[in-house]
């Protein structure tokens, strides 16, 4: 699920960005900037000022970034991009859950680089909070699930569950879109490092041939006077 909210229906928005916290790492952090800013542009046009959008910066990149266009992040998180921890993704998930349910917040938006191959890492924005529930009730043929124990009570146990690991599937997921996306950087740079030096090498090696080409000829010349 990716919606913006109206500022009529949700009257604070807190946006979750997650991006590294050094650079040399190609488009990583561009991509990921530039769908925050057209998210911040999105929620600008359905209403929003900067005051009621809450800024988690998840890595130093993003933090700089949201500073330059005038936001002052609500919470930075360098440590989870550098490295993902469960606990730390377990608080910043009770942060926002807690956020959530006493209304402060109503709609919770999360923006990283989805690592879909070693050469692909999209950036995504989807919802967190509030839960997007598919409706069972369709279903052409409903199972008669034997819980134990009852729905509510395993809802209530698993639920906070879910919400954690969701933050940490994400902040799993960006470190490896971002480690994909430095070794491709590296890679790269490493050929480009080494089809300079085979230009380098071939230039000179012309210029000395043309140097010995030329002192061949003063040679030559010299002795015909």
């Amino acid at each position: 699920m990716d919606s913006i909210p109206s500022k009529e229906s949700v009257s604070r928005v807190a946006v979750v960005v997650f991006s590294s916290n050094s650079s040399l790492i190609g488009a990583f952090n561009a991509n990921v900037i530039k769908k925050f800013e057209e998210t911040i542009r999105l929620l600008s046009a359905s209403g929003y000022s900067k005051d009621d959008i809450d800024i988690y910066a998840v890595g130093r990149k993003i933090s700089e970034a949201a500073r330059r266009g005038g936001h002052v992040p609500f919470k930075e998180l360098p440590d989870l991009s550098d490295k993902p921890d469960y606990a730390k993704a377990s608080d910043l998930a009770s942060d926002l859950v807690d956020r959530f349910a006493s209304g402060e917040v109503g709609q919770v938006i999360l923006i990283y680089n989805h690592f879909a191959s070693m050469s692909s890492q999209p950036s995504v924005r989807e919802n967190y909070l509030p839960l997007a529930l598919h409706d069972y009730n369709e279903a052409p043929e409903p199972v008669d699930y034997i819980l134990e124990p009852d729905p509510i009570s395993l809802v209530k146990e698993l639920l906070p569950l879910v919400l954690n690991l969701k933050i940490y599937t994400v902040a799993l997921n960006a470190s490896a879109a971002e480690h994909a996306a430095r070794t491709l950087a590296m890679q790269i740079a490493t050929d480009n490092a080494k089809d300079l030096i085979s230009e380098l090498t071939l230039a000179y090696n012309k210029g000395r041939q043309q140097e010995i080409t030329a002192e061949i000829l003063d040679l030559v010349g010299g002795l015909q006077n």
